[in-house]
C-alpha cells in the first residue's frame, strides 16, 4: 500500500513537471537567416526572459537594464508583442511610469540553438525599442495579455498581491536585428508584426 502511495506521488510529480515545462519550452526550428522577420518573431517566440531597459529617475536618465520575464502571447499564438508583469516596487516600472521610453533585449543563447559566443554574428540577437506601457486594468487586452503570461511564467499567479504587480506591453517603434554576418537587418515594425509563425510543438 505504502509503494502504491510513493508511486502515486512520484507520477503526479511527473505530470506537473511536465505542464510546467511545456508552459516554458517552446520548440520550432531556427528559421532560415534569410528571412529576417521570421528570425525576428522566433527569437520572441522561444524565449522566456531578455533585458528591459529603461530611463533611471534615480541616476538622471541614465540606461537602467534589468533581467525579466515576458511572453508574447500563448504557445502558437504570439503576436511579437513582449508583455510584462511588473511590480511598481522595481525601478523599471517607477522608470516607465516617468518616461516610457524603453528598449527590450534577447539573444539565441539562452534558447541552446547557438553553440558560438554570444556576440558571434551568427547567434542571433534583437533588441526591440519603444514605449513601455501599462494596459488599462481590467481590459481585454489585460486579460489576454495575463493569460499569457501566466501560461509561459506559472509561478507569476503566486507572486505576492501587495506588491502592486502590472500588466506592461512593449509598443515597438524599432527593430534592430543581427542573425548573420553583414550588421544589422533591415526590417520594419509592419512586416515584424504581419509574420504569420509556424505552429509549434512543446514538450
Amino acid at each position: 500500500m505504502e509503494l502504491q502511495v510513493r508511486l502515486c506521488q512520484f507520477f503526479f510529480f511527473l505530470t506537473i513537471l511536465q505542464y510546467s515545462s511545456s508552459a516554458r519550452i517552446l520548440r520550432i526550428d531556427k528559421p532560415d537567416w534569410h528571412d529576417v522577420a521570421a528570425s525576428a518573431r522566433w527569437l520572441v517566440s522561444q524565449n522566456i526572459w531578455g533585458v528591459l531597459s529603461t530611463l533611471s529617475i534615480e541616476h538622471q536618465g541614465a540606461p537602467f537594464g534589468n533581467v525579466v520575464s515576458f511572453s508574447d502571447g500563448l504557445p502558437g499564438e504570439g503576436k511579437g508583442i513582449p508583455y510584462f508583469y511588473l511590480t511598481t516596487l522595481d525601478p523599471t516600472t517607477r522608470n516607465a511610469l516617468k518616461d516610457s521610453r524603453a528598449s527590450f533585449t534577447i539573444s539565441e543563447s539562452p534558447i541552446g540553438t547557438c553553440k558560438m559566443d554570444p556576440m558571434d554574428p551568427t547567434c542571433s540577437k534583437l533588441t526591440l525599442t519603444g514605449k513601455l506601457l501599462q494596459l488599462e486594468e481590467r481590459s481585454e487586452e489585460e486579460k489576454v495579455a495575463k493569460k499569457a503570461l501566466f501560461t509561459k511564467h506559472p509561478e507569476m499567479m503566486d507572486w505576492p498581491k501587495g506588491h502592486d504587480f502590472r500588466v506592461f506591453k512593449l509598443e515597438i517603434i524599432n527593430i534592430f536585428l543581427i542573425n548573420w554576418y553583414g550588421g544589422a537587418k533591415s526590417i520594419t515594425v509592419d512586416e515584424y508584426l504581419r509574420y504569420k509563425p509556424l505552429k509549434v510543438s512543446s514538450f
